[in-house]
């Protein structure tokens, strides 16, 4: 009978405000929540997806399946500073996070550690659980405007919020399903590895760490293909994004109001949370810069710096870094050459 009664309720109040006259103000939420804003994506990118996921409502929640996409197709060039190999970073995750932290005509060093104790691949630390207490602070604001819009009897603006939640949980649970650790190449273990990486904007990055934990972290993909039923409850996901522009235009204008403060202000805690993060937590593997980025004044410089300390040049020259007739000068130097 509450059904009923709710279902009744809920089609009266559709034909109390189909007389009524339009309110352009009653757009705002709708067109708010389609804001072409990567601030949910670059959340999801850096920390992988959290049951807490469906409750962080903010503008251009819609996009978060495009996360995989914020590197912008770029697949810099790495170098095996041990073995003289020279291949691809595969991963956009730690693409994006190296572009990031990257600086132009600065060489960037990193490390690359094992969580052995953590149970879950996206588990935080301390420190960065502090760093977000704004997105624990955004799914509260969530739950005070759902309790906010339902205390004002605005059946059209409580619909508008359950739907933004139905559609962060399918992508939660389709992040989840394709987020499974894949191909990281043959274990090394007991391997010590050593990653030159050459970035676009002249940045360069260098990766201390196991190998095993270097292979998890630079090769395969984060987030691999979807499934026909994956695709399927994806598009039916952004199908509800659209829809709710047409459920907001016959909310309250006190529901409106509620809810654009709490996609406003939960937009501005996720962003200032992406700020705020200084490494990447992978497959039970943290990446994290060590010490402050040093500057070069040619890129000459950086490949004498690394040929020096790696004892070999065969990758500088694979990379273009170096041309052939010269490595008879740092030959003399007392440094293998291998063509």
């Amino acid at each position: 009978m509450k059904v009923f009664e709710s279902l009744c309720k809920l089609v009266s109040t559709a034909q109390a405000t189909s007389s009524s006259q339009f309110n352009p103000f009653s757009l705002l939420p709708g067109l708010f929540t389609l804001t072409p804003l990567t601030t949910v994506a670059q959340r999801t990118i850096q920390r992988g997806t959290s049951p807490l996921d469906p409750l962080v409502l903010a503008p251009g929640l819609h996009l978060q399946p495009t996360a995989n996409d914020l590197h912008k197709d770029e697949y810099p060039a790495c170098a095996a500073l041990t073995s003289g190999n020279v291949f691809r970073v595969e991963n956009p995750a730690t693409v994006y996070f190296l572009q990031r932290v990257g600086r132009t005509g600065c060489l960037t060093d990193l490390k690359v550690s094992a969580q052995a104790s953590s149970p879950s691949r996206f588990l935080p630390t301390l420190d960065e659980a502090l760093a977000s207490l704004g997105y624990y602070a955004a799914a509260g604001c969530s739950v005070f405007a759902a309790q906010r819009v339902y205390a004002l009897d605005d059946i059209w603006g409580l619909f508008f919020i359950s739907n933004l939640i139905l559609i962060r949980l399918v992508n939660f649970v389709v992040l989840r399903r394709r987020s499974q650790p894949g191909w990281f190449g043959a274990p090394e273990p007991g391997v010590q590895g050593h990653l030159f990486i050459l970035l676009s904007q002249d940045r360069w990055v260098r990766i201390r760490g196991s190998v095993d934990d270097l292979k998890a972290l630079t090769s395969g993909t984060w987030l691999g293909e979807p499934t026909t039923l994956e695709t399927f409850f994806g598009a039916v996901a952004k199908l509800l994004v659209y829809a709710n522009v047409a459920v907001a235009g016959s909310a309250t204008d006190a529901g409106v109001c509620t809810i654009v403060a709490m996609l406003l202000v939960n937009g501005g805690l996720l962003a200032l949370d992406n700020l705020r993060i200084r490494s990447l937590n992978m497959y039970g593997r943290t990446m994290e810069a060590v010490g402050e980025p040093k500057r070069y004044f040619r890129r000459k410089d950086l490949a004498v710096h690394l040929i020096r300390e790696s004892g070999r040049d065969d990758w500088a020259v694979a990379m273009g870094l170096i041309v052939k007739n010269r490595a008879s000068t740092v030959e003399s130097e007392g440094i293998t050459v291998i063509m």
